[in-house]
């Protein structure tokens, strides 16, 4: 490798910050292009009377990853964030059923409660916790560090040992494993909401994926004080230490190649804030883009590795409603995180998932209240509070606006949402509470994520769109192109990113090992 190759990362969200970090760490001469005026994508922020929101991800899971990633550019999640381990974890609303359901920060109390619930359970969720946390480990030694460049690495001992068990993981669905361990339909709830974080439904999600309930359930959920916001800042001040150039309000408008029979990249070319048309020369190019961006706008037919007839077989995540609110008055019957379950989600999932596809109402809801860990994101004597509505990907729904000004659709979802949380949580009064109000809907995130369907996730992960499914990191036409972020391996969410700019790096050095690289780099 040229100490001093030029390596241009599209998009600054948490993937392209990573990713850059690592590079500029590598030895490359690092320029990252953000279309929008500040970084962090998804993972983004918004401030306005003295409220401060996260309008992205809001759950700190997989703890070890986080500071993996750190440890790589000679720090640590310690030294960089101040973390509060939530207690509880979470609050779960049912529709039907007077009193939530807190689950713990740790798995005793867990069992306890859900023994409490069905008789026998506290037992048999116990060897599900237990298998979750092998299968986790597992992933993690053997899969989610794994380019899968080469399937060499995976032909050792754990794994082999393990190959039928793993084939009944990845062929059953996530329900119907969840079937064999509780009859109580508020705990098959709880053990199946995780497929929500990976895009998709219970029904459609392999059961493999019930190594999340390890994270939830017996690891914990934590906050970094400050909201995501400060994850990202942490990560671009490494980047910038390690020398790489940001430029915001910079929107790629093409990967260049050069010519001949195996085309290689040359650079980006770019819109600067004026409009005005530059060009970044590279011969490394990373796409953090949305991936169906990447392949079907900034690059020409012929050069494409997922084509749009790739893209017709592929299912894509919900997207969603977002409603911002500030609250005048305290809100305890809230947790930090709380979950609002429909008694008929199949018919949730089924409205998202199946065309004729619609918008569930009533919806199962998220609800983060951060200001009940951190008293920096609403002012004095008032609350914070971010609702998630699940919806079909289809930016036909609308955009949103601030004070009410969206399209009247995403307003009226966001509507019923303050109806329902207000109704099952016991708050009868929090409509007229609240001073301040924000919506989001799914063109925002087509408009301002390039985002395939107006996704808020990206691709789903089921069976055909995991692991080594789910695509490769690397340009199969095109060499010098890379790609990052929760479009492509290892998948959806925060630490998937950051090992996703892990495994640039990985394919850059030829390293086609299953595990985490050592620390540091």
């Amino acid at each position: 490798m040229n100490e001093r190759s030029r390596a241009v990362i599209i998009g600054g969200g948490i993937a392209g910050l990573a990713t850059a970090a690592l590079l500029g760490r590598e030895g490359y001469d690092v320029t990252l292009l953000e279309a929008r005026s500040e970084v962090g994508g998804r993972a983004g922020s918004w401030a306005r009377d003295g409220f401060r929101f996260d309008t992205g991800p809001s759950w700190y899971l997989m703890p070890e990853v986080f500071d993996h990633f750190y440890r790589l550019l000679g720090t640590s999640a310690a030294e960089q964030l101040t973390l509060t381990r939530l207690d509880p974890g979470y609050r779960v609303f049912f529709e039907n059923h007077d009193e939530p359901v807190d689950v713990a920060a740790d798995r005793a109390r867990n069992l306890a409660t859900f023994e409490a619930i069905e008789p026998g359970a506290g037992r048999s969720i116990g060897r599900y916790l237990t298998s979750a946390r092998s299968t986790y480990r597992l992933a993690l030694a053997h899969f989610l560090y794994s380019t899968f460049a080469s399937f060499r690495p995976l032909l050792v001992a754990d794994v082999i040992l393990r190959a039928g068990r793993l084939g009944r993981l990845l062929l059953q669905p996530l329900d119907r494993f969840i079937a064999r361990f509780v009859t109580d339909h508020r705990l098959r709830q709880i053990l199946g909401y995780p497929a929500v974080f990976l895009g998709s439904a219970p029904s459609m999600t392999p059961s493999m994926y019930h190594l999340m309930s390890h994270l939830d359930l017996e690891d914990g959920v934590y906050y970094p004080q400050g909201g995501f916001s400060a994850v990202i800042e942490s990560i671009r001040r490494l980047a910038e230490r390690e020398g790489v150039t940001i430029i915001t309000d910079a929107r790629a408008t093409a990967i260049e190649t050069g010519d001949g029979a195996h085309p290689r990249v040359t650079g980006v070319r770019y819109a600067d804030a004026d409009g005005s048309p530059r060009e970044a020369p590279a011969e490394v190019v990373v796409s953090a883009a949305d991936l169906h961006h990447t392949e079907t706008t900034l690059l020409p037919s012929e050069l494409r590795t997922y084509p749009d007839d790739w893209w017709s077989t592929r299912v894509a995540g919900p997207s969603a409603v977002l409603v911002l609110l500030g609250v005048r008055g305290g809100l305890p019957a809230l947790s930090h995180h709380s979950l609002f379950f429909t008694e008929d989600w199949d018919d949730n999932f089924q409205r998202i998932f199946t065309e004729p596809t619609s918008v569930p109402d009533p919806a199962s809801l998220y609800v983060c209240r951060p200001s009940a860990t951190d008293d920096t994101v609403a002012p004095a004597g008032h609350e914070n509070l971010f609702i998630l509505v699940p919806l079909p990907a289809s930016p036909g729904i609308g955009a949103g606006g601030e004070d009410e000004g969206g399209d009247d659709t995403v307003e009226g979802i966001a509507d019923r949402a303050i109806r329902q949380v207000a109704r099952w949580a016991g708050i009868p009064d929090l409509a007229e509470r609240v001073v301040l109000r924000r919506t989001l809907g799914p063109a925002d995130f087509a408009r301002d994520f390039n985002s395939w369907k107006g996704s808020a996730l990206g691709p789903s992960h089921t069976l055909r769109q995991s692991a080594f499914l789910r695509g490769r990191n690397a340009s199969s036409v095109v060499d010098g192109l890379y790609y990052a972020g929760g479009t492509t391996v290892p998948g959806i969410g925060l630490p998937m990113c950051l090992i996703s700019a892990e495994l640039v790096v990985k394919r850059l050095r030829g390293d086609v090992s299953a595990g985490a690289l050592p620390e540091p780099l």
